[in-house]
């Protein structure tokens, strides 16, 4: 007879103790945990040049931000909607989360001729790595920014990670929020070229943007405004990031976005790429031993590259949808040559 209560409570979400029923707690979501831990975000502004539409070059926004699937209009249309989103994904093994966050930009600008070129879209990030702990959220352990074709790690003060095959670049910093109440950690964006690294490597220079992360997305009011609000959505939504990956008009390869030369992308400058920005599962570091797009798929590999872990890290995930194409992701990383964010 006790063993059916107990079997009911548990169904009903009860765990019984001793002959005492207490509500067991339910587990925090994964769009809960992607808002805990999402950075506060600093982008630096440039309004020079016509390449920068007063600012709105360096704003972020949703990659569909003109109302379409076409990657290839996204430098024409830029700045005509520059209500801030950014993206997450989150892979999940026993011992840790891994959260992974995009930010878009429709276009990779220059403001001068020189030797450098330009591209339409633009998708840099970060992977944070958070260990379980029986709390809610767990405890932040480490980050692997995108910048270009570069990844540069960090671990925020007091972490147990320490410098593995890579050396750690630096401590990442973290912040309170003023419209929520934890701490977050702290990242920045490059004006125009948009690499991405731990607060302050990157910082503001005059003009700028400060994003927090939410639930809504607000529009700057220029380019220099310094309480932004940024919306989270899942890459795995239906009909999102993910679900869109075959879409030819939106994608040019696997994991790198299409982009051509319309809409005077490259004039008056040195010149502009095509197919040149990428997907998480398109991220790649010339130089270390992950294959390309590994630090979304399999993060956990990444973590175990980069860092020196005491205790436990589970390679074996219980959550990870971009394992389902993990053999197209690595039969193309075999054969196509990685693009250049």
């Amino acid at each position: 007879m006790y063993g059916r209560r107990c079997a009911a409570a548990v169904a009903a979400g009860v765990l019984v103790l001793a002959g005492t029923a207490t509500p067991a707690r339910a587990a925090v979501s994964r769009a809960d945990l992607a808002l805990r831990w999402a950075p506060i975000h600093y982008q630096d502004t440039d309004v020079t040049g016509a390449h920068a539409l007063g600012g709105k070059s360096d704003m972020i926004t949703r990659y569909d931000f003109d109302g379409n699937l076409d990657g290839r209009d996204n430098w024409d249309n830029a700045g005509t909607d520059t209500a801030a989103y950014a993206y997450y994904s989150v892979a999940e093994t026993a011992s840790h989360f891994f959260i992974t966050y995009l930010f878009f930009h429709p276009r990779d600008w220059v403001d001068h001729p020189f030797f450098e070129s330009e591209h339409e879209n633009d998708g840099e990030g970060v992977l944070l790595a958070v260990e379980k702990d029986g709390s809610d959220y767990g405890i932040l352990r480490s980050a692997v920014t995108v910048a270009h074709s570069d990844f540069f790690s960090y671990a925020p003060a007091g972490s147990t990670w320490t410098d593995g095959g890579e050396t750690i670049d630096g401590t990442l910093q973290m912040q309170s929020s003023p419209h929520d109440a934890f701490t977050h950690p702290v990242t920045a964006q490059e004006a125009k070229g948009h690499g991405l690294k731990a607060y302050p490597q990157y910082t503001i220079n005059g003009d700028g943007l400060v994003y927090y992360p939410s639930t809504v997305a607000e529009t700057p009011s220029g380019a220099d405004d310094r309480d932004v609000r940024y919306r989270l959505v899942d890459v795995f939504a239906d009909g999102g990031l993910w679900a869109q990956r075959n879409t030819g008009s939106l994608f040019a390869a696997l994991g790198t976005f299409a982009g051509d030369t319309s809409g005077g992308c490259g004039q008056g400058t040195w010149s502009c790429g095509t197919d040149s920005a990428n997907a998480p599962w398109g991220w790649d570091d010339g130089d270390d031993t992950i294959a390309r797009g590994e630090i979304a798929t399999d993060p956990a590999a990444l973590s175990a590259a980069y860092f020196t872990v005491p205790g436990t890290l589970s390679r074996s995930y219980t959550y990870n949808p971009y394992r389902s194409a993990a053999a197209a992701l690595a039969e193309a990383a075999r054969t196509e040559p990685p693009t250049v964010d």
